[in-house]
């Protein structure tokens, strides 16, 4: 059974490809957190990428959100099967590997708090709502 993390993901991208059923997220834990693989078919990694990383940058910041929530450190990792049969060989798209590089070198720690007062207050709010409304999912 999925965890909420993997689940969160999938949901995610199988709204923004073409090929929702290639969707594949595998989870491990080390000593940096929690990272999570995902595989899509290799028409479909630009959409998850986005251009110039925007859309995967945005995906991993929902996951950083995911990650205050249940105080966890989440990574995400996009691997291209580059329609290999099975998927069994993986490479890591470059902008994909520049991001992943650049997010485990930061730690969520060490980030300036957010100033905004009580608007961002208020969003912190909204955004933990709809959260809990998100593992209320059956996806």
């Amino acid at each position: 059974m999925a965890t909420i993390d993997q689940q969160f993901v999938e949901y995610i991208v199988k709204t923004l490809v073409n090929n929702p059923d290639k969707v594949v997220v595998d989870r491990e834990i080390d000593e940096r957190g929690v990272l999570l693989s995902l595989s899509v078919d290799p028409e479909d990694v630009g959409r998850v990428i986005g251009k110039r990383g925007a859309t995967a940058q945005s995906i991993r910041t929902l996951l950083r959100v995911l990650g205050t929530k249940n105080g966890a450190r989440y990574n995400l990792k996009v691997v291209n099967t580059d329609g290999v049969e099975g998927g069994s060989e993986r490479r890591e798209t470059r902008a994909d590997a520049e991001a992943v590089g650049e997010l485990r070198d930061q730690e969520l720690e060490h980030e300036a708090p957010m100033d905004g007062g009580e608007e961002s207050t208020e969003l912190a709010e909204k955004t933990r709502a709809e959260l809990a409304d998100l593992d209320d999912l059956d996806i």
